[in-house]
């Protein structure tokens, strides 16, 4: 596809290189980084390469990762091994039903030899925040974190406190169907970047894994092997990828599909499109490229989409599921425009 996107001006520049000739020296850098930190997660990870590659590129283009599977899979292992791997302050909050929302952003607490309030930072002011079981919280507690993922901020009786960067929330839930568990609002599932399910491992995999982790804890000698300032600079670089035009229409196009699709009864959200170009970007880095083609914008739309549509009732009655239904849209939806022609479809 990449000879398709060349012909039609949907690249970068010519050489892959940036106007700036940033790119050129960025992207071996960004390449070296993410290697070693997928190798770390891998070591204790093994047979879901694909996972640990979308929790990656979630967390260079700026956004919030949800878990979503049975128990007993790996989630928590992910999100830890992913946190242990670079070198920042890392908060883990345990969803429980009598979780208080201060709990999670903090209170003010009278001080009597201040004779003042003073301000107790909760679990969220970390740099990575590991939510365990999310939707076991009350529906008040998961609101709690609605202005943080999405102004990178907490709000404590009229006064603002900023989180620190690079901020990542990376929450695991087990599906709605187990017993105890609270269904995520729309609007807290909206603030999540992608959502992915690490699904049982192969036969191979599940042997391997007898070894690794029958004796002790992986994650125990998990050592980082990267710092916060080295993922910033990366998120830097990931801002600068760039996308044309008719590669940001594509991006609308797929967005706006799920809106006026029969068998949804809510689509995505702007933010949605916003999400979908950024993980684009950070997609199209992490294959050494400084631009984004229709490929990357295809292989992050199931992730980063599914998990904000609601089907109909129908739809549920033919037990479809909402990945399903984005996997059909993309297929439907043409591709860019190539400059002087006609807008290419699939054959």
């Amino acid at each position: 596809m990449t000879s398709y996107n060349d012909q039609a001006g949907l690249g970068g520049p010519a050489g892959g290189q940036g106007t700036d000739g940033y790119h050129r020296v960025g992207l071996p850098e960004l390449a070296a980084v993410v290697d070693k930190v997928r190798a770390n997660i891998e070591s204790v990870i093994e047979g879901k390469p694909e996972a640990v590659r979308i929790a990656l590129t979630v967390l260079l283009a700026e956004g919030h990762l949800l878990l979503e599977d049975v128990p007993g899979v790996g989630k928590t292992m992910l999100a830890k091994a992913l946190a242990r791997s670079v070198d920042c302050t890392v908060r883990r909050i345990q969803f429980t039903p009598d979780l208080l929302p201060s709990d999670v952003t903090g209170t003010n607490i009278y001080d009597q030899h201040q004779r003042d309030f003073e301000f107790r930072p909760g679990a969220i002011f970390a740099q990575i925040v590991v939510g365990d079981e999310i939707n076991r919280a009350s529906p008040k507690t998961q609101s709690a974190l609605l202005e943080s993922m999405a102004e990178r901020q907490v709000t404590i009786d009229g006064t603002s406190y900023e989180l620190p960067s690079p901020f990542m929330v990376v929450a695991t839930q087990n599906p709605v169907e187990m017993e105890g568990t609270y269904p995520l609002p729309e609007a807290q599932r909206d603030r999540f970047m992608a959502r992915i399910s690490i699904g049982y491992p192969s036969p191979e995999a599940e042997f391997a894994m007898l070894d690794v982790h029958g004796g002790a804890d992986p994650l125990a000698d998990l050592q980082p092997v990267a710092h916060a300032s080295d993922i910033l600079k990366l998120i830097d670089l990931v801002r600068s990828v760039h996308i044309a035009d008719p590669v940001r229409r594509y991006a609308v196009d797929l967005v706006g599909a799920t809106r006026t699709s029969h068998e949804l009864r809510l689509g995505a959200s702007p933010r949605a499109t916003l999400h979908l170009v950024r993980a684009a970007r950070a997609a199209a880095a992490l294959d050494g490229r400084d631009y984004v083609i229709p490929d990357d914008l295809q292989r992050m739309a199931v992730p980063v989409l599914a998990h904000r549509l609601m089907p109909t009732a129908e739809t549920q009655l033919n037990r479809r599921t909402t990945e399903q239904i984005v996997a059909e849209l993309v297929s439907r939806v043409p591709l860019p425009r190539p400059q002087g022609g006609p807008a290419v479809r699939r054959g």
